[in-house]
């Protein structure tokens, strides 16, 4: 076995181009051998070295091929990570993993009676603002916190003709795209909610699927709001974290996906480092003392997202994203369409 992990990538469409292509090889861990692409090589204008196969079948069929990227749209997730894990292969699949709780738990109990690595796609984690304020809350500067916000906002008032995240169906919508975002990092810091209440529409005319999400997590003593929307033009916080001694307010987003989008490489000088005009700001007691400034942002690394993927194929580390929180992240999503739905706040667990 080499040290170097194959990896397959399940089509080539802008998740692949921007985000999986450019980090699995900027890192020796993984080599990117083959892409699956039906119609078009598209693949090798940028990676002249892998080859391309028109079917994930062809893919599998090769032994050398360790991990497998699924990339496609989201109704086709469980299909085809089920395909790629009772074949043997450990899988990435892009967010939000998948679209019902019943088909998370499968893959989850697939990938572990066949001892293989399987996991979402949350290189959010490793935004150099969430890194920040996991810092902040570990260093508990701001006292016990009661208060957690979380959105990404965008202003598109029109919807893009063709594109499938925009057309009714299973798993299309902001909230499934960006939703899972914000909840992982909250599952990841907070754990499951007690209950929750959602408000998830569509707002812009014309729109088929829904296009603005507010949603609520209720924990002992700790209210989390995490919110999203395609009408929203003026300038909105990223992050707002409120606690007994103080705040913290961030603005901007993490540069890496803009340098992504620019052609940047993942690992080059500076990469993923904040411009000092977004760092956040906090204003808090420290020591008796009453402090106001910036806080510098953590540079961030989606390389860690793959590198741990490869540890943990390898045997030298857990996932990060850990079975329990791909599922509650699910459940938060399923549940949230239901509170929505049903106009009222549900319970995590199931009633009684």
């Amino acid at each position: 076995m080499s040290n170097t992990i194959n990896t397959g990538l399940v089509s080539f469409g802008k998740a692949s181009r921007v985000f999986h292509g450019p980090v699995i090889t900027s890192i020796p861990e993984l080599h990117l051998k083959t892409v699956v692409e039906r119609h078009r090589e598209e693949s090798r204008a940028v990676y002249p070295w892998v080859e391309v196969v028109s079917d994930i079948d062809t893919l599998l069929a090769d032994p050398t091929i360790e991990l497998v990227v699924i990339a496609t749209p989201n109704q086709t997730h469980y299909e085809l990570a089920r395909k790629c894990l009772e074949a043997g292969k450990h899988v990435v699949v892009d967010k939000p993993f998948t679209t019902t709780v019943a088909h998370a738990e499968q893959l989850i109990e697939l990938a572990a009676r066949k001892n293989l690595v399987v996991s979402p796609f949350q290189n959010r984690r490793w935004d150099g603002d969430f890194l920040t304020l996991q810092t902040l809350l570990k260093s508990n500067l701001l006292g016990r916190l009661v208060e957690f916000e979380s959105r990404f906002d965008r202003f598109r008032n029109y919807s893009r003709p063709g594109a499938w995240r925009e057309k009714p169906g299973v798993g299309s919508g902001v909230f499934f795209d960006l939703g899972p975002h914000l909840i992982d990092q909250a599952v990841s810091l907070f754990g499951p909610p007690e209950k929750l209440s959602a408000d998830i529409r569509t707002q812009r005319d014309g729109a088929e699927t829904d296009d603005h999400f507010d949603v609520l997590l209720q924990y002992a003593g700790l209210k989390v709001t995490l919110k999203g929307g395609m009408l929203v033009r003026a300038r909105t916080p990223r992050f707002v974290l409120n606690g007994m001694n103080g705040s913290f307010v961030k603005y901007g987003l993490d540069p890496q996906e803009a340098a992504l989008l620019a052609g940047g490489k993942p690992g080059t000088a500076g990469w993923g480092q904040e411009d000092a005009e977004h760092w956040g700001e906090i204003n808090t007691d420290v020591g008796g003392l009453h402090v106001v400034g910036r806080v510098e942002t953590a540079a961030g690394n989606y390389q860690a997202f793959y590198r741990n993927i490869a540890e943990a194929i390898r045997g030298t580390a857990e996932a990060a994203v850990t079975p329990e929180q791909i599922y509650t992240t699910i459940r938060v999503i399923e549940k949230a369409f239901q509170s929505s739905r049903e106009q009222r706040t549900v319970p995590f667990h199931e009633e009684a």
